[in-house]
């Protein structure tokens, strides 16, 4: 005997809405075209981001290459 389940309309509207909230599952060649598109559909929060900034500022210059140093000369 099959079991019918009956629900009703706002278990039916709750039922849809999980539905269309669920993604599509994706398959990614490699682990870095994995991360892309994370990191595509993630936001940084604003003070990680400001954080980030600060450390990247504070960061030193990279020296100047050997070839450049002889050609600007």
């Amino acid at each position: 005997m099959k079991r019918e389940t009956k629900h009703s309309a706002q278990e039916q509207e709750q039922l849809s809405e999980t539905k269309s909230q669920q993604t599509t599952a994706r398959e990614f060649a490699t682990a870095e075209e994995m991360l892309r598109a994370d990191a595509a559909q993630t936001t940084v929060p604003p003070a990680v981001a400001e954080r980030l900034g600060h450390s990247i500022e504070a960061l030193p210059k990279p020296a100047t290459s050997w070839w450049r140093r002889l050609l600007d000369r």
